[in-house]
């Protein structure tokens, strides 16, 4: 398992990690492309036509970031003309999905509705994340999971 990220360095279970300027690389390697990208300017529309003709054409894609990661009718494009093999989505622009859109339609394309990250401890782990970083906030120290805000995230 190969991935990009802004920051490079290692992450338990990938093999390599690569800055996001080699992201043609990865795509070009790549059997499945997962994108768990947060909405940013720089991420926003990111797999575009030009992104989507860097995969093989038996790759697919899948999203479980935000739906705004993907160009939807470059998507649909890609997959109807097997420059891709096809794509699973679990997020998307508009939830839900409106019943007339493309990807409810497009042979290759497979719609999820929107349960990943959906761990069976989600809760329990937010709940300790709630208490952990209000004890923290009681006790003046720094918070863990903190939003950064010149990042987007």
């Amino acid at each position: 398992m190969i991935g990009t990220r802004r920051h490079e360095g290692p992450l338990p279970g990938v093999e390599q990690v690569f800055p996001p300027e080699r992201t043609p690389e990865v795509l070009a390697q790549s059997d499945f492309v997962l994108l768990l990208l947060p909405v940013t300017p720089e991420t926003t529309e990111i797999m575009d036509a030009r992104c989507l003709a860097m995969m093989k054409p038996t790759a697919f894609l899948l999203n479980f970031g935000r739906g705004q990661l993907i160009v939807d009718a470059d998507l649909v494009a890609a997959v109807r003309d097997r420059q891709i093999a096809g794509a699973v989505l679990d997020v998307f622009r508009q939830e839900p999905l409106p019943p007339e859109h493309p990807f409810w339609s497009t042979e290759g394309i497979t719609v999820l509705p929107h349960i990943g990250g959906m761990h069976p401890t989600r809760d329990a782990l937010v709940a300790a994340l709630l208490v952990e970083n209000l004890r923290r906030f009681l006790d003046d120290a720094p918070l863990t999971a903190v939003v950064d805000r010149a990042a987007g995230y």
